[in-house]
């Protein structure tokens, strides 16, 4: 006979009293407890967004900017961000402006100040004209010398237009113009005289005569400042006939086609000083 007594076999759970629940999945309970806490703080932060959205003391609301995001966040594990405010927008700046506030801007300087300071190369048309709104030749009293006659200025000699020395009185007024905006091109330029005539070409010669109306004559009287190769000078082109630009030509003033020759460029070449009168 054995010395000790065997101990009986341990019970089984279910033997205890306790039986495992079949009538559910495994694990349900874990998913219903964390269904639960995502729902909560769902609720809790749908919550916060909307007592912001209604706070009369949002400073987002009464300046109308966009609201901080930092400030709208509420608690719980989720932030979110207030959305912006669109009340109170203006239009920017410098878009939608009056026609006045665009047209009503004049030049600060001289337009021909370029051509007549003596240094600097004059600007042509087109980059003078390139944004809207620019403003145009204002009236100018000009006199014409020669580049290379500087001693010689344009005169109205009877109805001609020849390149002279000016010495008398009478001539300083013949030989002083009044610089307007062209008659056909306001971005160009007319020369009008003392006695309420014009300069303009007529068989590619420089003549003084009276404006009949014609659209003709304004072609024929208005020139174009382009770039001369001689610094502070311009060389003017004709409006109707482009590629011909005047030139002095045994003192007479005439329409030549362009050539490339030193001379050309020298007859060709003007600058418009203050008037001598």
């Amino acid at each position: 006979m054995p010395g000790t007594t065997p101990e009986p076999p341990a019970r089984a759970s279910w033997e205890n009293g306790w039986a495992p629940d079949t009538s559910r999945t495994p694990g349900t309970r874990r998913l219903w407890l964390a269904g639960a806490l995502a729902v909560a703080t769902i609720v809790a932060c749908v919550t916060s967004i909307a007592l912001m959205d209604n706070d009369p003391d949002d400073p987002s609301q009464s300046s109308g900017g966009p609201s901080a995001s930092a400030s709208a966040s509420g608690p719980g594990l989720i932030s979110y961000a207030g959305p912006s405010v669109t009340k109170g927008t203006t239009t920017p700046a410098g878009k939608g402006g009056s026609p006045s506030e665009k047209a009503g801007t004049s030049a600060a300087s001289d337009p021909h100040e370029s051509a007549a300071g003596g240094s600097g190369t004059a600007k042509s048309p087109a980059a003078q004209t390139s944004s809207p709104g620019h403003a145009k030749p204002t009236a100018t009293y000009r006199s014409v010398r020669s580049v290379n006659y500087p001693d010689r200025y344009w005169h109205v000699s009877g109805d001609l237009v020849k390149l002279d020395p000016i010495a008398s009185a009478a001539a300083r007024r013949a030989a002083t113009f009044t610089v307007v905006k062209g008659l056909a091109d306001a971005s160009c330029y007319s020369f009008a005289t003392a006695d309420g005539t014009y300069l303009r070409h007529r068989d590619f010669v420089l003549r003084s005569e009276r404006d009949d109306g014609s659209a003709l004559f304004e072609q024929d009287a208005t020139f174009c400042p382009r770039t001369s190769s001689y610094p502070g000078a311009v060389m003017l082109e004709s409006v109707n006939f482009p590629g011909r630009y005047l030139r002095h030509q045994n003192f007479q003033l005439k329409l030549d086609p362009y050539q490339q020759s030193d001379l050309y460029r020298a007859d060709s070449a003007f600058r418009l000083v203050s008037g001598i009168a």
